[in-house]
């Protein structure tokens, strides 16, 4: 049987660390030549050095999410290593757990920045990629904050609106052999997610009691590797005739979200 993804590449944002890397290696397993990106080139060269060391194929472009030149740069590194691009993996995030009148316009544009406008764009430089072909996959990684918007009012708003985006971008596609879904991430094992739940990023913890009011947190954490394995069912064949949804993946801390 062929892996999943053989001879597809995909493109996978925030790849070093966490849900982004686990997704990396995961589909680099699965037969896919991997473009991970992510800010920092030190984090990336490991993160690539994991996968070649298994066998897989991978090369790392550093670009920040932010900018709005960084998914031409990182689709023109893919295109110029591989060819084409099949996959993207909209994950690089920035999460805080503000509350509204704690935010400065800089900070709130910063997180905007990253998981909204960012994520616009490299939709958009995909699907101008996709087009010609008539064929490529979009996965965003949202999180249940979309849903039920307990953390930092930037960060869950943000979330709610890619996965309108993401419906949106379905809409404009559907009947076509271009899909576009997102996986919704509760509570996962990550360094970011840790301090989120902690209250540690940027602005402090003033709606961390709101977590505990309105799900379930004593249920365990789910591993990056559960994200992983959701974001290949929907960018694989498996998931060929799913376009337009959002997958909750929280082990039932959400439920209702």
């Amino acid at each position: 049987m062929k892996p999943l993804l053989h001879a597809k590449t995909a493109i996978v944002t925030g790849a070093s660390k966490g849900i982004g890397l686990a997704t990396a290696q995961l589909f680099a397993r699965e037969g896919a030549r991997v473009v991970l990106t992510a800010r920092k080139q030190a984090e990336l060269d490991e993160a690539v050095q994991s996968i070649r060391a298994a066998g897989g194929e991978a090369v790392g472009v550093a670009a920040d999410s932010a900018d709005p030149k960084a998914p031409g740069q990182v689709f023109g590194a893919a295109i110029e290593a591989f060819g084409q691009v099949d996959i993207l993996v909209n994950n690089a995030g920035y999460g805080d757990m503000m509350s509204i009148e704690e935010y400065t316009d800089e900070h709130f544009d910063e997180v905007v920045q990253v998981n909204y406008a960012g994520v616009f764009r490299f939709c958009r430089e995909a699907v101008q990629h996709f087009m010609p072909r008539n064929e490529g996959v979009i996965v965003n990684v949202t999180s249940v904050n979309g849903s039920l918007p307990l953390g930092g009012l930037a960060y869950t708003s943000t979330k709610a609106a890619v996965n309108a985006m993401t419906v949106n971008i379905a809409v404009r596609f559907a009947g076509t052999r271009i899909r576009c879904n997102a996986v919704a991430p509760g509570n996962t094992d990550t360094p970011m997610a840790r301090d989120w739940a902690e209250g540690k990023l940027t602005g402090g913890s003033t709606m961390v009691p709101f977590i505990a009011k309105y799900s379930n947190q004593s249920l365990p954490y789910t591993q990056p590797e559960d994200q992983a394995n959701a974001i290949l069912y929907l960018a694989s064949d498996m998931g060929k005739a799913v376009t337009g949804r959002v997958l909750v993946v929280d082990g039932g801390a959400y439920i209702g979200a």
